[in-house]
């Protein structure tokens, strides 16, 4: 079968964008690699607006592109990612975007969860994190549904914020220390560690946050992970909108994190 010009320059294409890609991520796997980033995917709708797209059009991109980034991040072995899919405020938004906005997590939290996807070939463990009551009934019985799917894998975590705000979460962390009464609350009070080990990211098993990534040049936290962003956690604002992120904006954070430690490694060794 022969291949028309327009075919065969798709496949040269994709071809040299894999290798590429590969020769990539070896590359950065040869440096440290972060135990965990967090995401704040922004400008799903303001790059639908750019690209004449209707807000849910933008929506399914910005899922596209997750899928993108953290298969790249699972293949450098990336411990646990967590993403602010939905955040507690989005629900003052348009009904129609709301709705939109449920039906894709209906669609796609199921979707990478089956057998043979994403979550599996990588042995990725889902946590939804947030006030879930907050969801409709059916979207939190899914929820549940892909955490009881992917509960036995282990290489990995995937955290999907949803509905979520930080303050929430450090809110219901110092409720849950009260309320079971644990003896270092009743003898010295509630502490920062106490606090730490009980919020829900840490009780599911994510590391200390590395990195916390926000897209579309907005330089603010909104709400997400507050508590998680400490001194050692590196803060990076990127100009694109989150459809179109990739691996051209990874890798220099991915490089950034690298020469950090490496200089903080070699400060060590010298003091």
């Amino acid at each position: 079968m022969v291949a028309y010009p327009s075919e065969l320059y798709a496949l040269v294409t994709s071809w040299l964008y894999d290798h590429a890609t590969r020769l990539t991520l070896d590359v950065l796997s040869a440096g440290p690699v972060p135990a965990h980033i967090g995401f704040v995917m922004d400008g799903n709708r303001r790059y639908a607006k750019h690209e004449g797209k209707a807000v849910k059009e933008g929506h399914a991109d910005g899922f596209t592109s997750l899928q993108r980034v953290l298969e790249c991040l699972l293949k450098l072995h990336v411990k646990c990612v967590t993403v602010y899919a939905f955040a507690i405020e989005n629900f003052n938004r348009p009904p129609e975007e709301v709705d939109a906005l449920m039906t894709l997590l209906r669609e796609k939290l199921l979707e990478i969860s089956q057998k043979g996807q994403l979550l599996e070939q990588y042995g990725v463990r889902l946590n939804v994190i947030g006030e879930r009551s907050l969801l409709p009934l059916d979207v939190q019985e899914i929820a549940k549904q892909v955490e009881d799917m992917t509960a036995r894998n282990d290489r990995a975590i995937l955290n999907v914020c949803m509905p979520y705000a930080s303050r929430n979460e450090i809110t219901a962390a110092v409720r849950t220390l009260i309320d079971e009464e644990k003896p270092s609350v009743s003898s010295s009070g509630i502490s920062e560690h106490d606090i730490d080990q009980s919020l829900e990211t840490n009780i599911r098993g994510s590391p200390a946050l590395d990195i916390l990534i926000r897209t579309s040049g907005v330089h603010r936290l909104s709400d997400f992970m507050l508590w998680q962003c400490c001194d050692s956690t590196q803060v990076h604002y990127t100009p694109g909108y989150w459809p179109e992120f990739g691996l051209r904006d990874l890798v220099p954070i991915l490089l950034d994190y690298q020469l950090k430690r490496w200089g903080t490694q070699a400060s060590l060794a010298l003091s």
